[in-house]
């Protein structure tokens, strides 16, 4: 096994800053995805948010607080009325999501792009329904992907840029993890498919592009269904490539019973077998708070005999962040797409959409059959 940094190996790993870092960013919504990783991560990155708002005053002047915000809204009308704001940043549940963009489309020249929170909608035709608004507006949409920007997906997609893996044959990620609840959770009756697959779903596009079709099969999880009712508590899909290649993903969001006493098994890995390589990695996101830096090893007939262990201090929670809303800063002072614009990230909704169709009727979905609804 040979360690070495990312930077040694330079797997291009990190996200492309702006020149211009003082774009006025105004914060929609102060809870933890909120205060714990978008503002933690704009501030390591020198951006400058100006303005938060949340229903609940006090969450949102604790935010302003911790993070030298100097204006606190009790209403998103309110703050999306503000001229000095650039750029929307938006963390709340997904059902009120397009109010805050209906809302930020009639507010004026003032608002130059979004970074919406995934699920971009609560269906694929909402998710239409919100980038035609900002197209139609002449805002740039974005939406907050992270785990693109985690710094293991990120290398490998380097790796598989460069040539170092072959043609890919196969690749896989097994989550077991115990998140926290979110109220709005139990009001939609989501636990997995578009709140946690959604970031494999879509890693996978960032990694191979588009599938053709996809088979979903779900199942209630009896730990979780005493809860609140749900129908996708775990999670099998298999993504097929017009190339061949085929990927899977296991997905487990109340792995245990870690929280009734049982020894707990917490993690995320990832693996790709190409025809001249492979690599498998870990998501360090499990320990959190505590940093737990995700993880890359690969091997490589170009490099042949040897493991390669690029290491990092870069955690996904909450150093990707700073990706999507880079990215959003990049293109509107470049005037060009966003990686994950609205519009390509359409592609995972669909995808999500067609994990549904296909537990609904028992079968493989063609991508198309949503794109065509």
């Amino acid at each position: 096994m040979t360690e070495q940094t990312g930077d040694t190996l330079d797997l291009d790993f990190r996200a492309k800053l702006p020149e211009r870092k003082d774009v006025r960013i105004g914060c929609v919504g102060a809870g933890f995805i909120m205060a714990d990783c978008h503002l933690v991560a704009y501030r390591e990155a020198g951006f400058n948010p100006v303005a938060i708002s949340s229903r609940n005053r006090s969450t949102a002047q604790a935010a302003a607080d911790r993070h030298a915000i100097p204006k606190v809204y009790d209403y998103y009308e309110e703050l999306l009325a503000d001229p000095e704001i650039e750029v929307v940043d938006i963390a709340v549940p997904p059902d009120i999501q397009i109010d805050v963009v209906k809302t930020a489309v009639k507010e004026g020249s003032h608002i130059k792009g979004i970074l919406a929170q995934k699920p971009l909608g609560v269906d694929y035709s909402q998710a239409v329904e919100i980038v035609r608004l900002c197209e139609d507006a002449g805002i740039t949409l974005a939406v907050n992907q992270n785990m693109r920007y985690d710094q293991s997906i990120r290398a490998c997609r380097n790796l598989l840029d460069r040539g170092a893996l072959g043609e890919p044959v196969f690749a896989s990620i097994d989550m077991r993890a115990i998140p926290h609840w979110m109220p709005w959770q139990e009001r939609l009756g989501w636990v997995t498919l578009r709140i946690m697959s959604i970031h494999h779903l879509d890693t996978f596009r960032f990694l191979f592009g588009d599938p053709t079709r996809v088979f979903c099969s779900v199942r209630k999880d009896p730990r979780t269904a005493s809860k609140f009712d749900h129908e996708d508590g775990i999670c099998l899909y298999i993504l097929e490539y017009e190339s061949g290649l085929r990927a899977s993903s296991w997905d487990d969001v109340w792995t245990g019973p870690a929280l009734e006493g049982a020894e707990s098994d917490i993690g995320i890995n990832w693996r790709v077998e190409g025809t001249e390589g492979l690599a498998k990695g870990t998501i360090g996101w499990p320990s959190y708070p505590d940093r737990t830096p995700s993880t890359l090893d690969f091997t490589t007939t170009k490099q042949p005999g040897q493991w390669l262990q690029p290491r990092w201090d870069d955690v996904w929670f909450p150093d990707a962040f700073v990706g999507p809303m880079a990215q959003l800063l990049v293109a509107l002072e470049t005037d060009t797409e966003p990686e994950i614009s609205g519009r390509d990230n359409l592609g995972t909704m669909a995808l999500v959409e067609a994990c549904y169709k296909s537990v609904a009727e028992h079968r493989s979905c063609e991508i198309a059959e949503i794109h065509e609804s």
